[in-house]
Protein backbone atom coordinates (compact mmCIF):
# COMPACT_ATOMS: atom_id res chain seq x y z
CA UNK A 1 0.00 0.00 0.00
CA UNK A 2 1.76 3.47 -0.64
CA UNK A 3 1.36 5.69 2.27
CA UNK A 4 -0.66 8.41 2.21
CA UNK A 5 2.42 10.84 3.41
CA UNK A 6 4.76 9.61 0.44
CA UNK A 7 2.82 8.39 -2.45
CA UNK A 8 5.16 9.88 -5.15
CA UNK A 9 7.69 7.66 -3.86
CA UNK A 10 5.58 4.75 -3.69
CA UNK A 11 4.60 5.01 -7.62
CA UNK A 12 7.55 5.77 -8.80
CA UNK A 13 9.23 2.73 -6.53
CA UNK A 14 6.22 0.69 -8.73
CA UNK A 15 7.46 1.63 -11.68
CA UNK A 16 10.81 0.85 -11.64
CA UNK A 17 10.22 -2.67 -10.24
CA UNK A 18 8.11 -3.43 -13.19
CA UNK A 19 11.15 -4.03 -15.41
CA UNK A 20 12.41 -2.40 -18.30
CA UNK A 21 10.09 -4.29 -20.67
CA UNK A 22 6.88 -4.17 -19.30
CA UNK A 23 4.88 -1.27 -18.83
CA UNK A 24 3.35 -1.20 -15.10
CA UNK A 25 -0.18 0.29 -15.11
CA UNK A 26 -1.24 2.67 -12.50
CA UNK A 27 -2.33 1.02 -9.32
CA UNK A 28 -6.07 1.12 -8.47
CA UNK A 29 -7.17 3.77 -6.43
CA UNK A 30 -4.37 6.42 -8.40
CA UNK A 31 -5.60 9.99 -9.00
CA UNK A 32 -5.90 11.59 -12.50
CA UNK A 33 -2.88 13.20 -12.11
CA UNK A 34 -0.72 10.51 -11.01
CA UNK A 35 -1.24 8.67 -14.58
CA UNK A 36 -0.62 11.72 -16.72
CA UNK A 37 2.61 12.27 -14.85
CA UNK A 38 3.85 8.73 -15.48
CA UNK A 39 2.89 8.65 -19.12
CA UNK A 40 4.50 12.19 -19.95
CA UNK A 41 7.90 10.78 -17.83
CA UNK A 42 7.38 7.12 -19.92
CA UNK A 43 6.95 8.99 -22.92
CA UNK A 44 10.31 11.47 -22.45
CA UNK A 45 12.43 8.68 -21.33
CA UNK A 46 11.71 6.84 -25.12
CA UNK A 47 11.80 9.51 -27.30
CA UNK A 48 15.60 9.81 -28.01
CA UNK A 49 15.61 6.09 -28.24
CA UNK A 50 12.81 6.08 -31.07
CA UNK A 51 14.30 9.22 -32.90
CA UNK A 52 17.35 7.28 -32.94
CA UNK A 53 15.86 4.11 -34.26
CA UNK A 54 13.23 5.82 -37.19
CA UNK A 55 16.11 7.82 -38.48
CA UNK A 56 15.02 7.99 -42.75
CA UNK A 57 17.95 6.53 -44.75
CA UNK A 58 18.57 9.21 -47.54
CA UNK A 59 18.91 7.58 -50.68
CA UNK A 60 21.85 7.51 -52.56
CA UNK A 61 22.20 8.81 -56.40
CA UNK A 62 23.39 6.46 -58.37
CA UNK A 63 27.22 7.23 -59.06
CA UNK A 64 28.74 6.61 -62.85
CA UNK A 65 31.93 3.85 -62.93
CA UNK A 66 34.74 4.58 -61.53
CA UNK A 67 33.42 7.52 -59.17
CA UNK A 68 33.33 6.91 -55.61
CA UNK A 69 30.29 7.09 -54.05
CA UNK A 70 30.38 9.78 -51.10
CA UNK A 71 29.90 8.47 -47.24
CA UNK A 72 26.53 7.66 -46.09
CA UNK A 73 25.61 10.28 -42.77
CA UNK A 74 26.13 9.01 -39.80
CA UNK A 75 23.86 6.96 -38.02
CA UNK A 76 21.83 9.64 -35.55
CA UNK A 77 23.12 12.82 -37.18
CA UNK A 78 20.93 15.59 -38.50
CA UNK A 79 19.91 15.45 -42.15
CA UNK A 80 22.10 17.24 -44.55
CA UNK A 81 20.49 20.83 -45.31
CA UNK A 82 18.74 20.77 -48.45
CA UNK A 83 19.17 23.64 -51.34
CA UNK A 84 16.45 26.17 -51.15
CA UNK A 85 13.23 26.17 -53.27
CA UNK A 86 13.32 28.31 -56.45
CA UNK A 87 11.05 31.24 -55.47
CA UNK A 88 8.72 32.65 -58.40
CA UNK A 89 9.15 36.20 -59.84
CA UNK A 90 8.07 39.25 -57.74
CA UNK A 91 5.78 39.92 -60.36
CA UNK A 92 3.97 36.64 -59.95
CA UNK A 93 3.62 36.54 -55.96
CA UNK A 94 0.35 38.01 -54.71
CA UNK A 95 1.00 41.09 -52.29
CA UNK A 96 4.55 41.32 -52.91
CA UNK A 97 5.25 45.07 -54.15
CA UNK A 98 6.28 45.19 -57.88
CA UNK A 99 9.54 46.47 -58.70
CA UNK A 100 9.94 49.90 -59.92
CA UNK A 101 9.95 50.27 -63.83
CA UNK A 102 13.20 50.49 -65.11
CA UNK A 103 14.29 54.05 -66.77
CA UNK A 104 13.88 54.82 -70.08
CA UNK A 105 16.74 55.08 -72.43
CA UNK A 106 18.32 58.68 -73.20
CA UNK A 107 16.68 60.09 -76.44
CA UNK A 108 18.96 59.57 -79.89
CA UNK A 109 20.45 62.72 -80.32
CA UNK A 110 19.27 64.01 -84.00
CA UNK A 111 21.71 64.69 -86.49
CA UNK A 112 22.48 68.06 -87.39
CA UNK A 113 21.61 69.57 -90.95
CA UNK A 114 22.57 72.90 -92.67
CA UNK A 115 19.87 75.74 -92.40
CA UNK A 116 21.31 75.90 -96.36
CA UNK A 117 21.76 73.27 -98.76
CA UNK A 118 25.43 73.68 -100.11
CA UNK A 119 24.13 73.72 -103.65
CA UNK A 120 21.74 76.31 -103.28
CA UNK A 121 23.72 78.54 -100.61
CA UNK A 122 26.13 79.19 -104.21
CA UNK A 123 23.46 80.71 -105.89
CA UNK A 124 22.49 83.44 -103.20
CA UNK A 125 24.20 86.64 -104.28
CA UNK A 126 26.56 89.23 -102.28
CA UNK A 127 24.67 90.97 -99.62
CA UNK A 128 23.35 94.92 -100.75
CA UNK A 129 24.25 97.78 -98.16
CA UNK A 130 20.53 98.98 -97.28
CA UNK A 131 21.07 102.70 -98.60
CA UNK A 132 22.90 104.08 -101.75
CA UNK A 133 26.35 105.37 -101.28
CA UNK A 134 24.89 108.77 -101.81
CA UNK A 135 22.40 108.90 -99.11
CA UNK A 136 25.54 107.81 -97.08
CA UNK A 137 27.89 110.71 -98.05
CA UNK A 138 25.24 113.60 -97.67
CA UNK A 139 24.07 111.73 -93.93
CA UNK A 140 27.73 112.17 -93.26
CA UNK A 141 28.41 115.53 -94.47
CA UNK A 142 25.46 116.84 -92.47
CA UNK A 143 26.59 115.35 -89.31
CA UNK A 144 29.62 117.07 -89.49
CA UNK A 145 28.50 120.87 -90.62
CA UNK A 146 25.41 120.72 -88.03
CA UNK A 147 25.25 120.00 -84.76
CA UNK A 148 22.79 116.89 -85.03
CA UNK A 149 25.81 114.80 -84.15
CA UNK A 150 25.43 115.73 -80.21
CA UNK A 151 21.82 115.25 -80.40
CA UNK A 152 22.19 111.63 -81.82
CA UNK A 153 24.88 110.41 -79.55
CA UNK A 154 22.10 112.21 -76.82
CA UNK A 155 19.23 110.19 -78.15
CA UNK A 156 21.48 106.81 -78.79
CA UNK A 157 22.34 106.71 -75.24
CA UNK A 158 18.86 107.46 -73.60
CA UNK A 159 18.31 104.74 -75.61
CA UNK A 160 20.90 101.96 -74.24
CA UNK A 161 19.85 103.11 -70.78
CA UNK A 162 16.73 101.51 -71.67
CA UNK A 163 18.04 98.61 -73.14
CA UNK A 164 20.26 97.82 -70.39
CA UNK A 165 17.80 97.80 -67.46
CA UNK A 166 18.31 94.77 -64.92
CA UNK A 167 15.27 92.94 -65.00
CA UNK A 168 14.22 90.26 -61.81
CA UNK A 169 12.88 87.75 -63.82
CA UNK A 170 12.75 87.35 -67.72
CA UNK A 171 10.84 89.28 -70.32
CA UNK A 172 9.31 87.58 -73.05
CA UNK A 173 8.32 89.61 -75.80
CA UNK A 174 5.76 87.37 -78.84
CA UNK A 175 5.97 88.63 -82.24
CA UNK A 176 3.33 87.68 -84.58
CA UNK A 177 1.30 88.69 -87.85
CA UNK A 178 -1.72 88.13 -89.60
CA UNK A 179 -0.66 86.68 -92.74
CA UNK A 180 2.62 85.80 -94.06
CA UNK A 181 4.96 87.70 -95.75
CA UNK A 182 4.60 90.77 -93.55
CA UNK A 183 7.97 91.57 -92.03
CA UNK A 184 7.52 88.98 -88.62
CA UNK A 185 10.58 86.85 -89.14
CA UNK A 186 12.52 90.06 -90.33
CA UNK A 187 11.54 91.99 -86.95
CA UNK A 188 12.20 89.07 -84.84
CA UNK A 189 15.97 88.70 -86.27
CA UNK A 190 16.10 92.56 -85.91
CA UNK A 191 14.69 92.72 -81.95
CA UNK A 192 17.12 89.82 -80.73
CA UNK A 193 20.14 91.29 -82.67
CA UNK A 194 19.42 94.69 -81.04
CA UNK A 195 18.90 93.20 -77.52
CA UNK A 196 22.00 91.13 -77.66
CA UNK A 197 23.93 93.96 -78.71
CA UNK A 198 23.24 96.11 -75.72
CA UNK A 199 22.56 93.84 -72.64
CA UNK A 200 25.18 91.79 -71.14
CA UNK A 201 22.62 88.91 -70.27
CA UNK A 202 21.96 86.04 -72.17
CA UNK A 203 19.36 86.90 -74.92
CA UNK A 204 17.27 83.95 -76.40
CA UNK A 205 15.50 84.05 -79.45
CA UNK A 206 12.90 81.28 -80.07
CA UNK A 207 11.43 80.28 -83.24
CA UNK A 208 8.10 78.75 -82.59
CA UNK A 209 6.92 79.11 -86.44
CA UNK A 210 7.71 75.18 -87.58
CA UNK A 211 6.10 75.60 -90.70
CA UNK A 212 9.49 76.11 -93.08
CA UNK A 213 10.51 79.29 -90.78
CA UNK A 214 13.33 81.55 -92.31
CA UNK A 215 14.67 82.72 -88.74
CA UNK A 216 17.43 80.62 -88.55
CA UNK A 217 18.74 81.89 -92.26
CA UNK A 218 17.81 85.29 -91.52
CA UNK A 219 19.87 84.78 -87.91
CA UNK A 220 23.27 83.30 -89.41
CA UNK A 221 22.66 80.17 -88.42
CA UNK A 222 24.58 77.14 -90.34
CA UNK A 223 23.35 74.51 -88.98
CA UNK A 224 20.34 72.73 -86.22
CA UNK A 225 20.15 70.36 -84.26
CA UNK A 226 17.80 70.13 -81.54
CA UNK A 227 14.23 71.96 -81.71
CA UNK A 228 12.01 73.73 -80.01
CA UNK A 229 9.92 70.10 -79.19
CA UNK A 230 12.88 67.92 -78.16
CA UNK A 231 14.16 70.78 -75.98
CA UNK A 232 10.49 70.31 -74.15
CA UNK A 233 11.53 66.99 -73.21
CA UNK A 234 15.04 66.83 -72.23
CA UNK A 235 15.30 70.24 -70.16
CA UNK A 236 14.52 69.51 -65.76
CA UNK A 237 14.69 71.89 -63.39
CA UNK A 238 18.17 71.38 -62.05
CA UNK A 239 19.78 71.82 -65.42
CA UNK A 240 22.23 75.09 -65.47
CA UNK A 241 22.68 77.82 -67.75
CA UNK A 242 25.32 75.59 -69.69
CA UNK A 243 23.33 72.55 -69.52
CA UNK A 244 20.75 74.38 -71.43
CA UNK A 245 22.74 75.93 -73.85
CA UNK A 246 24.12 72.84 -74.81
CA UNK A 247 20.77 72.25 -76.73
CA UNK A 248 20.93 75.70 -78.37
CA UNK A 249 22.47 77.52 -81.26
CA UNK A 250 25.14 80.06 -80.92
CA UNK A 251 24.75 83.40 -82.52
CA UNK A 252 26.97 86.24 -82.77
CA UNK A 253 27.56 88.21 -79.41
CA UNK A 254 25.38 86.58 -76.44
CA UNK A 255 22.48 85.76 -78.01
CA UNK A 256 21.12 81.72 -78.32
CA UNK A 257 18.73 80.65 -80.92
CA UNK A 258 16.49 77.86 -80.31
CA UNK A 259 14.97 76.86 -83.76
CA UNK A 260 11.40 75.00 -84.06
CA UNK A 261 12.45 72.48 -86.91
CA UNK A 262 15.16 71.53 -89.02
CA UNK A 263 13.48 72.53 -92.08
CA UNK A 264 11.28 69.65 -92.67
CA UNK A 265 7.57 69.94 -94.03
CA UNK A 266 4.86 68.68 -91.71
CA UNK A 267 6.65 69.47 -88.25
CA UNK A 268 4.48 70.13 -85.45
CA UNK A 269 4.56 72.40 -82.25
CA UNK A 270 2.32 71.56 -79.34
CA UNK A 271 0.94 74.16 -76.80
CA UNK A 272 2.04 72.39 -73.81
CA UNK A 273 5.66 72.03 -75.26
CA UNK A 274 5.75 75.45 -75.68
CA UNK A 275 4.74 76.29 -72.31
CA UNK A 276 7.02 74.28 -71.13
CA UNK A 277 10.21 75.14 -72.86
CA UNK A 278 9.07 79.28 -71.98
CA UNK A 279 8.81 78.70 -67.88
CA UNK A 280 11.88 76.63 -67.83
CA UNK A 281 14.31 78.90 -69.88
CA UNK A 282 12.68 82.33 -68.61
CA UNK A 283 15.46 82.41 -65.87
CA UNK A 284 18.28 81.71 -67.86
CA UNK A 285 17.67 84.75 -70.10
CA UNK A 286 17.08 88.21 -69.39
CA UNK A 287 15.39 88.78 -72.60
CA UNK A 288 13.63 85.93 -75.03
CA UNK A 289 11.91 86.99 -78.20
CA UNK A 290 9.39 84.87 -79.81
CA UNK A 291 8.75 84.51 -83.98
CA UNK A 292 5.20 83.06 -83.12
CA UNK A 293 2.94 81.55 -85.98
CA UNK A 294 0.32 84.18 -87.54
CA UNK A 295 -2.57 84.47 -85.83
CA UNK A 296 -5.30 83.04 -85.34
CA UNK A 297 -2.65 79.61 -84.15
CA UNK A 298 -3.23 78.35 -81.08
CA UNK A 299 0.26 78.88 -80.32
CA UNK A 300 0.26 81.86 -81.39
CA UNK A 301 -2.79 83.13 -79.06
CA UNK A 302 -0.70 81.18 -76.20
CA UNK A 303 2.33 83.53 -77.03
CA UNK A 304 0.58 86.41 -77.11
CA UNK A 305 -1.06 85.75 -73.74
CA UNK A 306 2.10 85.04 -71.69
CA UNK A 307 4.23 87.62 -73.01
CA UNK A 308 4.42 90.66 -71.41
CA UNK A 309 5.14 92.67 -74.49
CA UNK A 310 3.72 91.78 -78.04
CA UNK A 311 4.66 92.97 -81.47
CA UNK A 312 2.12 92.69 -84.05
CA UNK A 313 3.98 93.13 -87.87
CA UNK A 314 1.45 94.65 -90.87
CA UNK A 315 2.71 95.07 -94.15
CA UNK A 316 2.53 98.65 -95.97
CA UNK A 317 -0.65 97.47 -98.09
CA UNK A 318 -4.44 98.80 -97.69
CA UNK A 319 -5.12 94.81 -96.78
CA UNK A 320 -2.77 94.71 -94.25
CA UNK A 321 -3.42 97.59 -92.15
CA UNK A 322 -6.90 96.38 -92.79
CA UNK A 323 -6.65 92.76 -91.09
CA UNK A 324 -4.97 94.46 -88.77
CA UNK A 325 -7.66 96.80 -87.41
CA UNK A 326 -10.08 94.34 -87.61
CA UNK A 327 -7.94 92.45 -85.28
CA UNK A 328 -6.70 95.25 -82.55
CA UNK A 329 -10.51 95.87 -82.04
CA UNK A 330 -10.81 92.14 -81.37
CA UNK A 331 -8.49 91.90 -79.06
CA UNK A 332 -9.22 95.40 -77.39
CA UNK A 333 -12.75 93.90 -76.59
CA UNK A 334 -11.00 90.83 -74.44
CA UNK A 335 -11.57 90.38 -70.83
CA UNK A 336 -7.92 91.23 -70.64
CA UNK A 337 -6.98 94.36 -73.28
CA UNK A 338 -3.67 93.78 -74.54
CA UNK A 339 -3.91 96.37 -77.30
CA UNK A 340 -1.76 98.76 -74.59
CA UNK A 341 1.50 96.54 -74.13
CA UNK A 342 1.03 95.85 -78.15
CA UNK A 343 3.14 97.62 -80.72
CA UNK A 344 1.89 97.91 -84.51
CA UNK A 345 5.10 97.44 -87.27
CA UNK A 346 4.35 98.54 -90.38
CA UNK A 347 7.18 97.32 -92.69
CA UNK A 348 7.88 98.55 -95.76
CA UNK A 349 8.52 96.56 -98.25
CA UNK A 350 8.72 98.38 -101.10
CA UNK A 351 10.54 101.33 -102.12
CA UNK A 352 7.03 103.06 -102.34
CA UNK A 353 4.51 101.82 -99.65
CA UNK A 354 0.49 101.59 -101.01
CA UNK A 355 -0.73 103.62 -98.52
CA UNK A 356 -0.54 106.96 -96.64
CA UNK A 357 1.39 105.94 -93.46
CA UNK A 358 0.51 109.09 -91.40
CA UNK A 359 -3.24 108.58 -91.86
CA UNK A 360 -3.00 104.26 -91.51
CA UNK A 361 -0.54 105.20 -88.49
CA UNK A 362 -3.40 107.62 -86.61
CA UNK A 363 -6.23 105.22 -87.67
CA UNK A 364 -4.13 102.24 -85.82
CA UNK A 365 -3.60 104.04 -82.69
CA UNK A 366 -7.22 105.17 -82.36
CA UNK A 367 -7.53 100.99 -80.77
CA UNK A 368 -4.78 102.13 -77.91
CA UNK A 369 -2.04 100.13 -79.59
CA UNK A 370 1.25 102.07 -80.22
CA UNK A 371 2.42 101.90 -84.32
CA UNK A 372 5.98 102.06 -85.80
CA UNK A 373 7.46 102.16 -89.32
CA UNK A 374 10.15 100.16 -90.67
CA UNK A 375 11.70 101.98 -92.94
CA UNK A 376 12.21 100.12 -96.44
CA UNK A 377 15.70 98.57 -96.53
CA UNK A 378 17.63 97.03 -99.75
CA UNK A 379 19.60 94.69 -97.19
CA UNK A 380 16.32 93.51 -95.61
CA UNK A 381 14.29 93.20 -98.90
CA UNK A 382 17.00 90.92 -100.48
CA UNK A 383 16.18 88.67 -97.53
CA UNK A 384 18.89 86.67 -96.25
CA UNK A 385 21.41 86.58 -93.11
CA UNK A 386 20.87 90.13 -91.47
CA UNK A 387 24.27 91.69 -91.11
CA UNK A 388 23.97 94.84 -88.86
CA UNK A 389 26.31 97.04 -90.34
CA UNK A 390 25.03 96.87 -94.04
CA UNK A 391 21.69 98.24 -92.60
CA UNK A 392 20.41 101.41 -93.17
CA UNK A 393 20.93 104.25 -91.08
CA UNK A 394 16.90 104.91 -90.61
CA UNK A 395 16.61 100.83 -90.35
CA UNK A 396 18.84 101.08 -87.36
CA UNK A 397 17.38 103.53 -85.55
CA UNK A 398 13.78 102.77 -86.20
CA UNK A 399 15.23 98.83 -84.60
CA UNK A 400 16.61 100.50 -81.40
CA UNK A 401 13.85 102.71 -80.52
CA UNK A 402 11.34 99.87 -81.58
CA UNK A 403 13.49 97.46 -79.09
CA UNK A 404 13.47 100.34 -76.46
CA UNK A 405 9.72 100.72 -76.49
CA UNK A 406 8.94 96.96 -76.26
CA UNK A 407 10.97 96.55 -73.55
CA UNK A 408 10.25 99.52 -71.52
CA UNK A 409 6.03 97.61 -72.08
CA UNK A 410 7.54 94.82 -70.85
CA UNK A 411 7.68 96.21 -67.21
CA UNK A 412 4.66 97.23 -67.09
CA UNK A 413 3.34 93.74 -66.07
CA UNK A 414 4.79 92.53 -63.74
Amino acid sequence: MPSGDNWQSDVLRDLRGGGASQQAAPPTGAWPQQASQQASQQASQQAPQQALSQTPQTPRTPQPPGVPAPPAPAQGAPPAPQAPRAQPPAAAVPGRPQAAPRARAPRTAPDSRPVVDGKLAAAGRAPRRGEPFLTRALRAVRRTVSSSAAREVAETTATAEVLQQPVTTGRQIAVTSIRGGSGKTTVAALLGTTFAHYRQDPVLVVEADPALGSLPLRLGAESLRWTTGDLADLIEPQMTLLDVTGYLVKLPGNAWLLPASQGQVGTMLSTKAYERVMISTRRYFGVTVVDCETMPAEVARTALSAAQARVLTVPATLEGVASTLAVLEWMSGLPRDITTSTVVVICETAPRSGVDLAKATERLEATGARVRVLPYDRHLAAGGTIRPELLAHGTREAATRLAAEVFRLSHRRR
